[in-house]
C-alpha cells in the first residue's frame, strides 16, 4: 500500500512538475530555470538543492542561470548572424594570403555519382588501419546501393607498430593490405593488371604537384617517417606491397574531410559544397569557386579549365578577433601551451568540451557550496573529464559518480538529484555553444560560395527577372565523427541553428536549405571515389 502511495505521489509530483514549467514559459523564463524553479521549491519532505543555501552561497538554479546567459546569449540570431560576418571576414582573409589554413587541393572536380569500378582504399588512422575493397556502381545501378564494400579488415595499430622505423612500418601495412587482396580480388597479382589504391591518410603529406606526395613527421608517436621524410609515400607503399608479390598503384592520397566531402558528393552529386570532422578535432572541407582564392594560394599545375576547388579549411585556426570567450574560455587558454593556435578548436571540439566542462562545474563547487565547496581529487587536474563522460549522463549518471567520487573532506557531496541535473544542465549549455559556432562556420562559408557564384562580370547588367525571381536550393553537408555521430541531440542542435542563420539571412534571389547527412565510412570511400574521378578522366 506504501509503495502504491509513493507511487501516486510521484506521479502527481511530475504533473505539477510540467505545469509549473509550462506556466513559467509563458512568463518568457527558459525551460531550464522553469524545471530549477520548480526543483528548488519542492516541499521540504525531501532533500532539495535548494536547501544547501541557507548560508547565503549561489543556489544552482541562480548559477545556471548566469552560465547559461553566458554561453547562449552569443546564439541568439541577431548574435549568431553577427558572428557568421565575422568569421566570413576571416575566412575571406585566409583565403587571401593565410598560408597556414584556407589550403586549396588539387581536387577541382566532384562526382557526378555515374563513376564506377571497384578501388581498394586505405585508411590509415592513428589507432587503426582499415582495408576495404569497395565497388562503386554508380546512381543507375538498378535501385541498389551506389556503393559497397565487398571486403574490409581493420587492424589495430598499437605502440609496438607506431615505434617500427621506415620501411618496416609499410611491410606490415603491406602485410594486412594483402591479406584483405587475396580473399575477394583477382586484381593485383601482376604489374600488368595492378590494383589502383586510395590512400586516407591522418598524417602530414608534402604535395609539390598533383601526382607527388611527400612524406613528413607523423607525429602521435609514429616513427615510419623517421628515415624516410620527404620520400615519396606512393612509391614507399608500392615497392612494400611489390615484394609479397602484390602489384598495385597508389594513385591518390586524401585527407579525412575531402574524404567525406567526396563520398557524400558521390551519393548526393548536385547539392553537396562541405564536410565537416567533429570528434576530437574539428574541420571542414569545402567545395569553392577558384576565383574566392588568391593565385599566390593556388596549386602549382593546375588544370586551366578549372573553376572550383576543394578546400582544407582548417577550420579550428579561426575565431581569433570573432568569438565571444566567457570566463572560462580565458582560464583553458590561459594554460594551454599554445594557446592562439586553433581558438575555434577551444570552444567546439570534442577535446575541448569536457574541460569547459570542468571549469564551470569547479565554480559551481565554490559558488553553490556543493561536496562542501571542495572539487573531488579526480577532477582538480586539467582534462579529466572527458566528453564521452558528459555523453553518458544522460542515460547513466552513476557512471560520473563512480568516475569521480566525492573528496573524503567533503561533509556535503552532491545528491543524487544534484549532481545529474548539475552535469546534464551545465554539459547541454556547453555542446549547444559548440553547435551554434559550427553553425556560423558553415553558414560563413557557404555565404563565400554562393556570393562568389552569382556575382556577374563587371559588364552585365542584371535583368529585371533576376533581381525578382527568388528560387529555393538545398545544400548537402556531410558529417562524419564521434561527437557529432554519437553526442545526445548535438546534431539536431546544429540543424536548428543552421535553420535559424537561414531564416535570418537576408534573401535576393537564393534561399538555402541546409541538410545535413551522415558520410559513413568516408575515409574509405572518399579515397575509391578519388580514384574513380581520376580514371574518369584518363
Amino acid at each position: 500500500m506504501s509503495s502504491m502511495c509513493s507511487f501516486i505521489l510521484t506521479m502527481a509530483s511530475l504533473r505539477d512538475l510540467l505545469l509549473a514549467a509550462i506556466k513559467s514559459l509563458f512568463r518568457g523564463r527558459s525551460f531550464l530555470q522553469a524545471l530549477l524553479a520548480f526543483w528548488t521549491t519542492s516541499s521540504e519532505s525531501s532533500p532539495t538543492i535548494q536547501e544547501r543555501n541557507k548560508d547565503g552561497s549561489t543556489s544552482i538554479n541562480e548559477f545556471l542561470a548566469k552560465v547559461e546567459h553566458l554561453l547562449l546569449e552569443p546564439t541568439q540570431p541577431d548574435n549568431l548572424s553577427r558572428l557568421s560576418e565575422k568569421l566570413k571576414l576571416e575566412f575571406r582573409e585566409g583565403l587571401l594570403s593565410n598560408p597556414a589554413c584556407m589550403l586549396p587541393s588539387y581536387h577541382t572536380e566532384l562526382p557526378t555519382g555515374n563513376e564506377s569500378g571497384q578501388y581498394l582504399a586505405v585508411d590509415v588512422g592513428g589507432s587503426t588501419l582499415r582495408v576495404a575493397l569497395v565497388d562503386l556502381k554508380g546512381r543507375g545501378s538498378s535501385g541498389s546501393p551506389e556503393s559497397v564494400i565487398v571486403s574490409i579488415d581493420t587492424f589495430n595499430i598499437d605502440n609496438d607498430i607506431r615505434a617500427l622505423k621506415g620501411k618496416a612500418f609499410f611491410d606490415w601495412m603491406a602485410a594486412k593490405i594483402y591479406q584483405t587482396v587475396a580473399k575477394d580480388c583477382k586484381q593485383g597479382h601482376s604489374p600488368d593488371d595492378p590494383l589502383l589504391l586510395g590512400l586516407s591518410w591522418s598524417f602530414p603529406i608534402h604535395q609539390p604537384t598533383p601526382q607527388t606526395y611527400l612524406l613528413l613527421p607523423m607525429g602521435k608517436s609514429f616513427h615510419a617517417s623517421d628515415t624516410l621524410l620527404n620520400h615519396s609515400l606512393p612509391s614507399i607503399l608500392q615497392s612494400s606491397c611489390s615484394s609479397l608479390s602484390l602489384h598495385v598503384s597508389p594513385a591518390t592520397i586524401v585527407n579525412d574531410s575531402t574524404a567525406a566531402l567526396l563520398s557524400a558528393a558521390y551519393s548526393h552529386p548536385t547539392t553537396t559544397t562541405s564536410a565537416l570532422i567533429l570528434g576530437t578535432g574539428v574541420n571542414i572541407a569545402a567545395y569553392l569557386p577558384l576565383t574566392t582564392i588568391s593565385p599566390p594560394k593556388h596549386p602549382h599545375s593546375l588544370k586551366t579549365e578549372a573553376t572550383h576547388v576543394i578546400v582544407n579549411t582548417e577550420l579550428g585556426m579561426f575565431g581569433r578577433t570573432s568569438l565571444p570567450l566567457t570566463k572560462w574560455d580565458k582560464q583553458l587558454k590561459a594554460s594551454h601551451p599554445n594557446p592562439d593556435f586553433q581558438p575555434l578548436e577551444h570552444l567546439v571540439s570534442g577535446f575541448y568540451l569536457g574541460e569547459v566542462c570542468r571549469l564551470i562545474l569547479a565554480d559551481a563547487v565554490l559558488e553553490t557550496g556543493l561536496w562542501g565547496g571542495l572539487l573531488p581529487e579526480s577532477l582538480r587536474k586539467e582534462y579529466t573529464l572527458d566528453t564521452k563522460t558528459l555523453a553518458m549522463m544522460d542515460s547513466d549518471p552513476l557512471h560520473f559518480q563512480t568516475l569521480h567520487p566525492s573528496s573524503s573532506s567533503s561533509l556535503t557531496p552532491p545528491t543524487q538529484t544534484d549532481l545529474p541535473l548539475l552535469l546534464t544542465s551545465i554539459a547541454s549549455l556547453v555542446t549547444r555553444r559548440s553547435a551554434s559556432i559550427l553553425a556560423a562556420s558553415l553558414h560563413a562559408l557557404h555565404q563565400i560560395n554562393l556570393e562568389a557564384s552569382s556575382s556577374p562580370p563587371s559588364h552585365h547588367q542584371p535583368s529585371p527577372e533576376t533581381t525578382t525571381t527568388t528560387t529555393t536550393t538545398t545544400t548537402t553537408i556531410a558529417y562524419t565523427g564521434s561527437v557529432i555521430e554519437h553526442y545526445p541531440h548535438y546534431l539536431s542542435h546544429l540543424q536548428s541553428y543552421l535553420d535559424q542563420l537561414t531564416l535570418n539571412t537576408p534573401t535576393t534571389t537564393t534561399t538555402t536549405t541546409f541538410k545535413l547527412v551522415p558520410a559513413k565510412n568516408s575515409s574509405l570511400l572518399g579515397a575509391a571515389v578519388a580514384l574513380a574521378c581520376m580514371d574518369k578522366v584518363k
